[in-house]
């Protein structure tokens, strides 16, 4: 299979006006923004791609799906390139995390109320580096109810939203690495570097639980994916100066 061309911010390129000429296909590593869901991003540049290349059933898709509250690195993958996605995004990847401790939510995050309180004063530095340790390793990992796994041939989230009980099974995920960078009561900072399939609000709810407290993420980017990182990917407005009719 041909090697797919990359735009970023060190190769910012104007493409030609054929699909055809790039047989490996376009990767577009995209800086996703706040609130933009991935098929957002995706919508998006199959909208402006469809046009710069004149073809309608030009394929675009991205590999590894972010949250709409996440930010950071999506790859976006055009025509034969989209056939690499599953192993673009079986690749390493980075984020920092932000969590609060003392509450929990029903999705982990910010994008539901808070559901329960929780004791937070008795929590040390020391108490969150120990437990940063036992995070670290091959395990197996409990996504959060609202999450796009797929239970019988229906996504979790629906099943959540229609007020279904939803028991989610385990999967297999690895965290290489759990750096802290930030620590002030209730508020933790972590950088994490993980497996494809790990979900980093399942992190915040589970050292919640680890810490005799409550927990949920507050801010979450992805500053790497395999080789991309997020100081060169491409922001929304930069499809226009590489995809000019």
């Amino acid at each position: 299979m041909s090697e797919f061309l990359t735009i970023d911010k060190d190769n910012l390129q104007l493409l030609g006006g054929n699909i055809d000429d790039y047989p490996g296909g376009v990767v577009l590593p995209i800086d996703k923004p706040y609130r933009w869901t991935s098929a957002d991003v995706v919508r998006k540049v199959k909208f402006i791609a469809q046009k710069h290349f004149h073809k309608k059933n030009l394929k675009v898709g991205h590999a590894g799906t972010l949250d709409p509250l996440a930010t950071g690195v999506l790859l976006v993958c055009l025509g034969k390139a989209t056939k690499q996605a599953e192993a673009l995004q079986a690749q390493q990847k980075e984020y920092i995390a932000h969590i609060e401790f003392g509450a929990t939510t029903p999705c982990c995050d910010m994008e539901k109320e808070i559901d329960r309180r929780y004791p937070f004063e008795h929590i040390t530095r020391e108490m969150v580096d120990e437990a940063v340790k036992g995070f670290i390793g091959e395990q197996d990992q409990i996504p959060p109810i609202f999450s796009a796994k797929l239970i019988d041939g229906t996504r979790a989230y629906e099943m959540a939203r229609a007020g279904e009980e939803v028991v989610m099974k385990p999967a297999r995920i690895t965290i290489y690495d759990m750096e802290v960078l930030e620590f002030e009561l209730p508020k933790l900072v972590l950088r994490v570097k993980c497996s494809k399939g790990t979900y980093i609000r399942s992190i915040a709810r589970d050292m919640g639980a680890a810490l005799g407290s409550g927990g949920y993420l507050t801010g979450l980017e992805r500053t790497m994916s395999g080789g991309f990182s997020v100081g060169k990917c491409l922001k929304m407005d930069d499809l226009a100066e590489i995809m000019k009719k």
